[in-house]
This record gives C-alpha cells, structure tokens and sequence, in this order.
C-alpha cells in the first residue's frame, strides 16, 4: 500500500462499533481491518490499540473526507458523560465508541428506504448489487450510484437487485431529489421539522427512513429514528419518554440504546 496516514486514537470510539452498529452498510471486516466506499472512495481502515491507520490515504484525504465521516471534531466523551440515567450509562459502558457517521444524504436516505422491512443482511446484498450494477469505478469498489443516474432508470431495470417492492421507491426519490422537488441543502440547513416533511414527499419514505435519513444523512443529532427495537426499548424502559439527559442528542442515545438491546437478543 502506498500511503498510510495515522491518527492517535480518539477518544470515545470504536471502530468496529462505528461501522457495524446498523448506519453505514457498505463496511466489511476481514479480521483485523474495515473495508468500505465513502463519497465515492474505497478505503481501508484499521483500529490498533493507540492509533487509527488509514491506508492509501494522504492527509489531505483525511482532512476533506474522513475526519468529517467520522465526525472525529465532536467531543461524544462530553456528550455520554452527560447520560445518567441506568439505561444508558449500562449500554455505553458495555458499548462505548459508537458514534454517528457523516454519511452522504443520498446514499443514507436510499439505504434506509431499501433497510425497510429487511435484515441487515438483506440490506447489504441489495445495496451491493446496487453500487455493482450502476456504480462507477472498480468491481468491488465502485461508488453509490447517483440519484441522476437512477432517476433514469425504471422498476424493471431493478429487478437484479431483489429489492421487491422498494424498487420503486427508489426511482421516485431519485427522481424527486434529481428534478429538486427534495432539496437536501435546504434539509440541511433548515430545522429538523422541515426535513420530516419534506422527505415523506417521497413514496414509501415514512417517519423512520425520513428519521433516519436526517440522523445518518444530514447529521441531525436531535433526530430519533424508532423501529421494531426502539418500541421495544421505549415501551420496556422510556414509556414516557427519554429522559432529559439526552435533549438535543437523542440521535446518539438511540444508537447506544439501539445496539444495547439488539445485541441481547431477546
């Protein structure tokens, strides 16, 4: 490998958690490092005990990609010291690291509309045959297709996929966040409550994917996507409601409460 640029590890993270937490689909594990497509670049990435090795990455790729991606400028040891109550502070204690990736807007909110419904397994098959067949770049590594690029295309040209009835979901937000119809900049810079709305614009694009959406896509840490787990967590643990301690980064207390109560299995 070429270059390699190296950073002492961070604080309050985990790789391995960061990126097989349910967020990002696109990361696989051959051991001792991650393999993974990010803004259109395939990297390597390898967690020792003092240091994160990013390889085939010069500074200047770490600084315009990966610092971001993996939102190493927030301070999340602040964040979960501030979670005092029993629930949380056991599932960052047995969990401690995750932390919410930057994910391009597009690649989240069609992750999460095909995620519906599926395990993540299934996920990741479909989006692998996805990026393989109208991504760019090499077999193995190509990018997300774009939304322009599956705005083109029709339910039929899916079908290799076996995404079922998602398929054409697909192709409708592609083609709303293509003609402008979902204006991720204005999402983006707007609040939380404008990007709900906008989002369910698209068919099949409920309450959860827009969450979703929001908390990987667009970085709303406020956002709080609830599935089969969530419910289960808020009806055994929160019936009313987080608690207080997790105002305004909800996004992050669901991830840790999420992860906790799925890796118990019952």
């Amino acid at each position: 490998m070429k270059n390699c640029f190296t950073i002492p590890l961070p604080k309050t993270f985990n790789l391995s958690l960061c990126l097989d937490c349910g967020q990002a689909f696109r990361w696989r594990n051959d051991g001792s490092k991650w393999h993974g497509v990010a803004f259109g670049i395939y990297i390597i990435i390898e967690q020792t005990k003092t240091e994160l090795i990013f390889y085939d990455c010069t500074e200047e790729d770490f600084n315009s990609i990966w610092k971001n991606y993996f939102d190493l400028d927030c301070d999340y040891t602040k964040i979960v010291s501030k979670y005092d109550d029993n629930y949380l502070k056991q599932a960052v204690k047995e969990y401690n690291g995750i932390r919410i990736l930057c994910q391009e807007p597009w690649e989240a909110l069609c992750s999460f509309i095909i995620s519906q419904n599926n395990n993540i397994p299934r996920i990741k098959g479909i989006i692998e045959r996805l990026c393989e067949e109208f991504g760019e770049g090499e077999s193995g590594k190509k990018s997300f297709p774009s939304a322009e690029t599956l705005s083109k295309l029709t339910v039929e040209d899916l079908s290799p996929l076996r995404a079922g009835f998602r398929a054409k979901y697909i192709i409708d937000a592609a083609q709303k966040v293509t003609n402008g119809e979902i204006d991720f900049a204005k999402i983006k810079t707007e609040p939380i409550e404008y990007g709900r709305e906008e989002l369910q614009k698209i068919k099949g694009v409920g309450a959860k994917v827009a969450e979703c959406t929001l908390l990987y896509g667009f970085h709303k840490i406020d956002a709080f996507p609830v599935d089969v787990w969530v419910k289960r967590i808020m009806a055994e643990m929160y019936p009313n409601g987080l608690p207080a301690c997790t105002k305004g980064t909800e996004g992050i207390a669901q991830q840790y409460l999420f992860h906790w109560r799925r890796m118990q299995k019952n």
